[in-house]
């Protein structure tokens, strides 16, 4: 089992990314292995540890899968890695109730993980160490190793810090990182630009290593990670359908790249072969099913726009039966068209909806939802855990089926979720295959039905 440590903070913005990038490039450039991990349903910054580690980042998330599953997920995605580097979400002991379930703490405790916490210290000197001893005794089994400070402002200030955090915490400061401006990643309304979206993302990563490597302790924090206790191991169930059953397309490019690695393996596990497809420059090549990802569709209307001739392959294939599994993003190309910032844009026009875009949050956070309408993919009465991050909303939308019965979240309208229309099934709620483990064997088995009796293909003009 390879050595762990987990970074979280105190509270959210308190630079817990951008030291989580450098540790993750930073190590990798000492010849290590870096086996990253994203606590949440987060898709953003582990596209950004993925780009730095060199090695696709996995969610941890205990509304999503129960504890023994994250723990076999866990072990399984650390083999052959030197190093596994957790970045948590928020603050360390927020959670899902005053308890902290699910919180970055819930994770480190079942992981057995150490913990290293960044923390803000701007207008503060001899407090740190009150605040990082409540944190140390709040709940003492959550294994507190190292403080690295952040928008230090000098060395006087540095050297109270450290004596405060040193002397009463009896924990070692293994990072102070100055002030600094252009220590960041371009953001916008759900964080940060996604690494394949990204100007240049590698300068992005060298600048921010470059600039905190001289201010970290490596050697310290690799200490820290060794001192990971190995926990008995858990195999994760499934293994590889050795028959190829299904050629799945998979929409995955600037514009679509919302995916668990997970979800993918899932398919690949239940006998699919992947095929990637370019929403900008491609055609539909010959698949058994499409799978449509989340993303940012509103950034590239145009371009989505232009590409007609994909968008009249996956309209003409939807009506001659082409499964195909849509989330968000996804969901919004399906619809007749994206209306934004004043100017409307046709998309596939499948679904009979059009999408509003809005500059506030229409669906965040995590979704709880019960089937009530038979679909390919679930049975009715089960109910489903995913979660929602979108700024949009579906208008003029009639005469469609809906699967899901909202018991927490938002969906389209508060009320319901997931579009049925023949062998599409679209929803804005994203969901996780380790929560949810029949939906890619379901997938899979719907597009080899679809192999076995091919309808009318696809016109292509």
């Amino acid at each position: 089992m390879c050595s762990s440590v987990l970074i979280s903070a105190p509270q959210g913005r308190s630079g817990k990314t951008v030291v989580s990038l450098a540790l993750c490039a930073l190590l990798r450039r000492r010849g290590l292995s870096v086996q990253p991990f994203k606590k949440g349903p987060d898709y953003i910054d582990p596209s950004w540890l993925s780009g730095a580690a060199g090695r696709s980042c996995r969610n941890l998330d205990l509304f999503f899968m129960p504890e023994q599953t994250l723990l076999a997920s866990f072990q399984q995605a650390c083999q052959g890695a030197d190093v596994a580097l957790i970045e948590g979400a928020m603050g360390l002991y927020d959670g899902l109730d005053s308890a902290g379930w699910g919180s970055t703490a819930h994770v480190a405790r079942l992981l057995n993980v150490p913990v290293i916490l960044v923390v803000n210290a701007a207008r503060m000197t001899g407090s740190i160490a009150a605040m990082v001893m409540g944190y140390q005794r709040f709940q003492p089994d959550v294994k507190i190793a190292g403080v690295i400070l952040n928008n230090v402002s000098g060395s006087r200030h540095e050297r109270k810090l450290t004596t405060a955090v040193e002397e009463y915490c009896h924990i070692p400061v293994v990072g102070s990182i100055p002030r600094d401006t252009d220590l960041c990643v371009g953001e916008r309304h759900l964080g940060l630009i996604p690494f394949p979206e990204a100007e240049s993302p590698e300068s992005t990563v060298e600048r921010i290593c470059r600039k905190l490597e001289p201010h970290l302790n490596i050697d310290s924090i690799l200490t820290i990670a060794r001192s990971f206790e190995v926990a008995p191991r858990i195999p994760l169930t499934g293994i590889r359908n050795k028959t190829s059953l299904a050629k799945i397309g998979v929409m995955r490019d600037r514009v679509f790249n919302f995916y668990y690695l997970e979800n993918l393996e899932a398919l690949s596990r239940a006998g699919a072969d992947l095929v990637f497809i370019d929403s900008l420059q491609d055609r539909l090549p010959e698949v058994d099913g499409l799978y449509i990802g989340g993303g940012f569709p509103e950034l590239f209307l145009k371009e989505l726009e232009a590409n007609r001739l994909l968008r009249l392959d996956i309209a003409n294939a939807i009506e001659d039966g082409l499964p195909v599994y849509a989330e968000c993003a996804g969901l919004m190309y399906l619809c007749r068209g994206i209306r934004w910032q004043g100017q409307w844009h046709e998309m596939v026009g499948i679904i009979p909806a059009e999408v509003e875009m809005s500059m506030r949050p229409k669906g965040h956070g995590y979704v709880k939802a019960e089937v009530i309408e038979e679909n390919p993919y679930f049975p009715i009465g089960l109910t489903l855990r995913g979660h929602e991050f979108h700024h949009s909303k579906l208008s003029k939308l009639d005469g469609v089926k809906f699967a899901y019965r909202i018991r927490q979240g938002h969906g389209i309208d508060g009320e319901v979720d997931g579009i049925i229309y023949k062998n599409v099934f679209a929803a804005y709620t994203h969901l996780h295959a380790l929560s949810i483990p029949e939906w890619a064997e379901a997938f899979v088995s719907l597009a080899s039905q679809e192999r076995k009796c091919p309808s009318t293909p696809a016109l292509r003009n």
